[in-house]
């Protein structure tokens, strides 16, 4: 896509150890309109913004049967990711920040959110600093990814619970910056099967 030189200096975490009980079965695996699968389509969009994609798993979980390439994407296992997405964000801050790989920022994105528009991704990338943190709206919605400087991993590696990374934005008010976009994709998750049709 030729806009990955943009995004050498934010990495993508995509959130996927979640169980999404309400799905009724494992949602990261539930067929999108075309037959490609959820978890693995959303992968698929991070992957053409971002040079450098790690995503959090729970610990049994099976890569392959996923569709997760783990030649391309860093896997993250979160073994507490029962007890909350705090603990999946937690886990995957820490293994960021421990690779120590140069980035300045990470985009927080949720493993069921596959409508998101790449150039969406590239323009927050693209935004994103050491001590800023941004997050997407759209028609007065806020949505995903939530970009976080690296000012902010070591408290977002402190995180528990099921709150995510809203204690980090709530304490940081002056640090955060909504970027308005036109894309529904920012606010468009997968907690039904309904919802798989887009």
């Amino acid at each position: 896509m030729g806009s990955k030189g943009l995004t050498g200096r934010c990495a993508a975490l995509v959130l996927a150890a979640g169980r999404g009980r309400r799905f009724g079965s494992d949602k990261r695996i539930a067929p999108l309109p075309g037959g490609a699968r959820l978890l693995e389509t959303t992968l698929a969009r991070v992957l053409e913004a971002f040079e450098e994609v790690w995503v959090v798993l729970r610990p049994e979980d099976d890569v392959a049967a996923l569709g997760v390439d783990a030649t391309r994407v860093k896997v993250v296992r979160a073994e507490q990711a029962d007890q909350g997405m705090g603990h999946s964000l937690a886990a995957g801050a820490r293994a960021i920040a421990q690779a120590g790989s140069g980035i300045e920022a990470v985009a927080v994105m949720l493993g069921d959110m596959p409508w998101v528009k790449v150039q969406t991704l590239v323009q927050l990338a693209g935004l994103a600093k050491e001590d800023r943190i941004l997050v997407p709206r759209f028609e007065e919605q806020r949505g995903h990814p939530v970009v976080f400087g690296k000012a902010f991993w070591e408290e977002l590696a402190e995180l528990d619970g099921d709150q995510g990374g809203r204690r980090v934005i709530e304490k940081h008010q002056e640090a955060c910056r909504i970027v308005e976009v036109g894309d529904q994709g920012v606010v468009a998750d997968v907690d039904l099967p309904p919802d798989c049709r887009g």
